[in-house]
């Protein structure tokens, strides 16, 4: 039982500290391989943002040259 609580407060603890970083304008957690945009993919997004519409762009004006 001893163990379940030890861990359960640094899992805790630790939770806290990413909450306080993100509190204060640190960049959130993100994951490192780039999700499915990474893999060049076509994108499902009915409303891409302007980042993504912007390589969907030069992807098609390199394709047509």
């Amino acid at each position: 039982m001893n163990t379940f609580l030890v861990t359960f407060l640094i899992v805790g603890i630790v939770i806290c500290a990413m909450a306080v970083g993100v509190m204060f304008g640190r960049k959130p957690i993100a994951g490192s391989c780039g999700g499915l945009g990474a893999s060049g993919g076509a994108c499902g997004c009915s409303n891409p943002c302007s980042k993504r519409q912007a390589r969907l762009d030069a992807a098609q004006a390199e394709e047509q040259h």
